[in-house]
């Protein structure tokens, strides 16, 4: 008799699903360009040697430690990432001084009113990323809605310099990741428990004590993961850079790209990505070390 093979249940597949993507979109794209990493440029199609010959009944594995070498003989490279790490948080620590009165007046709003402002804050993300950052282009430039509005209210005399500076890169990084930090603070706040304030004011603390040693440490699960969805894709951004930063801004999305398309070696571009990911693997570790006790809390 023929044995039928166990039929995978539910749970199963549900979970399999989520696992199937990430190695298709994740896991897999990151094998490949880790072993692009271990090439040596060529003028070729892809331009790079491979890194496995089979002849002669003989498998030859040729592993090229040259383009990680060189990124630590380059100072370009260091400036790069230090320049990313710096406007990364940055970026995160003002999203979340904008972020969390935000969130925290959306959490107090009555019921009915609290999907409409989380609508406010999410409909920018409905367009594309390139029309909102072309936009502010239009707007910081030197004669921009910003520069136009200044003068004609007798502020400024000459326009101000802000597109093409760190100034204005900070400004299209914020607009763009604000909400990211907004929902996660919102989602945290929205589960407090007011009478713990009225307890504390009532044991003799201001509101603005209370506030600090209730509402912050019982919200600090949403400040973390605010600030990791923020700070993370922050380092590798390449589009707002690219369009609004100047020659001083120094991202290494940017110089990705230069190696990618300009250069063509795509295993230096290749190193430079694995060594990013390596750099991200430090907040995501402590992001997921921080859930972990949260949820053994619950």
């Amino acid at each position: 008799m023929r044995r039928r093979l166990p039929l995978p249940n539910g749970k199963t597949l549900v979970i399999s699903i989520p696992y199937l993507w990430m190695f298709l979109f994740f896991l897999l794209p990151f094998v490949i360009v880790l072993k692009i990493s271990f090439s040596q440029a060529a003028i070729a199609i892809p331009p790079y040697e491979r890194l496995f010959e089979y002849s002669n009944q003989a498998l030859t594995i040729v592993l090229n430690m040259g383009n990680y070498i060189f990124l630590t003989q380059d100072s370009l490279y260091y400036a790069a990432y230090l320049g990313s790490l710096k406007i990364a948080l940055i970026t995160t620590l003002v999203c979340l001084l904008l972020g969390y009165p935000m969130a925290y007046a959306i959490a107090r709003a009555p019921r009915d009113r609290q999907l409409i402002y989380l609508l406010l804050i999410m409909m920018p993300t409905w367009t594309a990323i390139l029309i909102r950052v072309y936009a502010w282009m239009g707007i910081l430039s030197a004669n921009g809605l910003l520069n136009s509005t200044l003068m004609s209210l007798g502020l400024i005399s000459t326009p101000l310099q802000i597109l093409n500076t760190n100034t204005a890169v900070y400004i299209g990084l914020v607009y763009a990741y604000l909400p990211f930090m907004v929902l996660p603070l919102y989602a945290n706040l929205v589960k407090h428990d007011p009478t713990l304030l009225e307890a504390a004011q009532d044991l003799g603390a201001g509101r603005i004590k209370a506030f600090w040693k209730v509402t912050v440490p019982l919200s600090r699960a949403g400040i973390v993961a605010g600030s990791m969805l923020v700070f993370i894709p922050v380092v590798g951004e390449f589009v707002v850079p690219e369009l609004l930063g100047g020659p001083e801004t120094l991202m290494i999305g940017k110089v990705l790209w230069q190696e990618f398309f300009n250069n063509r070696d795509w295993p230096v571009a290749s190193a430079l990505a694995i060594v990013m990911l390596a750099i991200l693997l430090i907040p995501i570790t402590l992001f997921h070390y921080n859930q972990a006790r949260e949820m053994e809390k619950k």
